[in-house]
């Protein structure tokens, strides 16, 4: 009985928190849904991340671009993201998840060379990274919105997933008209 509890013991609770562990008849230890809650965590990060990115990009749209489209969209950004990140940084609080509050370095690498541009090769490549930049957002949402353990990031996820839909589509018919 004491090796039986001990072995409960040891196997599990990771002390910091981070990992939950059972021991199986084998020895084998599995993993619990506190790595899965893990996910849950990178994916608020990263969504914080990229919405950051979403607004200053759009704010820089409003000087760099020639197209009135461009513009109009890069508002729309502006607007949205804004209030996308407001919730997400709610919802992270309750949960003392730390939200970036500024883009990361490989961000404002791209920020910068984005920053470079003007006009109509600015509207060319804005346009274009937008639409991967949404696909590469609208997967990830989807992944949370289906797998995420987290109820309240699992739906806040799923709630955006139609506006991030529209903004690809919005992206999608302005990259038609500046490529013309």
């Amino acid at each position: 009985m004491k090796k039986v509890l001990m072995l409960f013991i040891a196997g599990s609770f990771c002390i910091a928190g981070t990992t939950a562990q059972t021991t199986t008849k084998t020895g084998m230890s599995t993993t619990t849904d506190n790595d899965k809650i893990k996910d849950d965590v990178k994916f608020a990060k990263k969504a914080a991340e990229c919405g950051l990115l979403e607004v200053q990009l759009g704010k820089l749209a409003q000087t760099n671009a020639n197209s009135q489209d461009v513009k109009m969209h890069a508002q729309h950004m502006i607007d949205d993201h804004t209030k996308l990140n407001e919730e997400l940084k709610t919802i992270a609080q309750k949960k003392n998840i730390v939200l970036a509050t500024s883009i990361t370095e490989k961000q404002q690498m791209k920020y910068d060379d984005m920053a470079k541009l003007k006009g109509k090769e600015f509207d060319s490549k804005f346009t274009e990274f937008m639409i991967e930049d949404h696909k590469d957002a609208i997967k990830m949402f989807k992944e949370e919105a289906k797998d995420g353990k987290d109820a309240e990031l699992k739906a806040f996820a799923s709630g955006k997933i139609s506006t991030l839909e529209h903004h690809l589509e919005m992206w999608e018919g302005a990259s038609k008209v500046v490529t013309k």
